[in-house]
């Protein structure tokens, strides 16, 4: 018998002590299984649980991570059914479709909506009390659909939104001014897309602002331009990646331990997750992405920045195009 089979065989019987960090992944594929590895080498859930309609899929990849167990803080990791949302701490959605070389996020909508709803359904008919983590995309627009399918509250359901945007921003803004990225304080608010916004007003480096430090810093021969190269970058960085290796996994599998993380520990971080908005930076009835404070109860508050005039716009243009396709959707 392969240890494949051994897996399936033995799964049922498996037994788990009360537990206080369990964590679900729906969707074993490059996003599911790349955060499911980052997620058991920090150690921060006590049981890791993967849910594929894929079975097989899902057997070998917890298969193969329960074979790291010997090297990584003790966690117990299994693949599970939906009949494991009713006891979760957390439940993260990356089932969907892969996006596509070429493809928009938003070309995705329709397939992965139907996605969604099915999971969602399941995870309410189990009377889940978890804090949901949205990640499929578009991830704003399924955001929105989620919260409006459960009804629930806003601050149990939220999506990964730009957390991954914002570091792709922090990371070039550290390469081009030779600063640790850690120490680059820098958010992309809005959607997770192609209408996305750069708030230059709120990016700062040891609380200096971008616009004090560069001149300073005698590095940029052309600020200007540089921040339209850097702002271009990050937005087109994930079609790159999709171009080259056919998906993008890593990045977001560590934003999504960092977003788990504060939910776990109850850390209350200040994360650029996507959120339904009800008055907060004059928009309402849509999520994207803006500063909250993440905690055990998932959104605790959202953090309403000042932007500039322009940011402002930008802001709310990003907010129509995925209005349109939350509308799109509903029709």
């Amino acid at each position: 018998m392969t240890d494949l089979q051994l897996l399936q065989k033995h799964e049922p019987v498996v037994k788990e002590p009360p537990i206080s960090r369990k964590v679900v992944i729906v969707g074993a594929g490059d996003v599911g299984a790349s955060f499911a590895y980052a997620l058991l080498q920090s150690g921060i859930s006590e049981s890791l649980v993967l849910v594929d309609s894929n079975d097989e899929l899902a057997n070998g990849q917890a298969l193969d991570l329960a074979h790291g167990l010997p090297f990584v803080p003790a966690t117990i990791v299994r693949t599970g059914s939906p009949d494991d949302y009713a006891d979760a701490t957390v439940i993260i959605i990356t089932a969907g479709s892969k996006q596509k070389p070429g493809e928009s996020r938003l070309d995705l909508l329709k397939r992965n909506a139907g996605i969604l709803d099915q999971v969602i359904d399941e995870i309410t008919a189990h009377e889940s009390h978890a804090v949901i983590v949205v990640t499929t995309n578009p991830v704003d627009v399924l955001t929105h659909e989620a919260l409006k399918r459960t009804g629930w509250l806003r601050n149990r359901i939220f999506g990964s939104g730009t957390v991954l945007d914002s570091a792709r921003f922090r990371h070039l803004i550290g390469a081009h001014c030779g600063v640790d990225a850690r120490s680059v304080h820098a958010s992309i608010l809005g959607e997770h897309g192609d209408s996305e916004v750069a708030a230059w007003s709120m990016t700062h480096i040891a609380g200096v602002a971008m616009d004090d430090y560069c001149p300073a810093c005698h590095k940029c021969g052309n600020w200007n331009q540089e921040r339209e190269r850097i702002v271009t970058n990050v937005r087109e960085s994930a079609y790159h990646i999709i171009d080259a290796k056919g998906s993008t996994c890593y990045a977001i599998g560590l934003a999504l331990v960092r977003i788990v993380g504060a939910i776990l520990r109850n850390e209350h971080s200040a994360l650029t997750v996507s959120t339904m908005l009800d008055g907060e930076y004059g928009l309402r009835d849509v999520c994207l992405s803006v500063p909250c404070i993440v905690s055990e109860s998932g959104i605790e508050r959202i953090i309403e920045g000042k932007l500039t005039d322009e940011e402002h716009r930008a802001l709310h243009a990003s907010a129509s195009v995925i209005g349109k396709n939350i509308l799109e959707l509903s029709t």
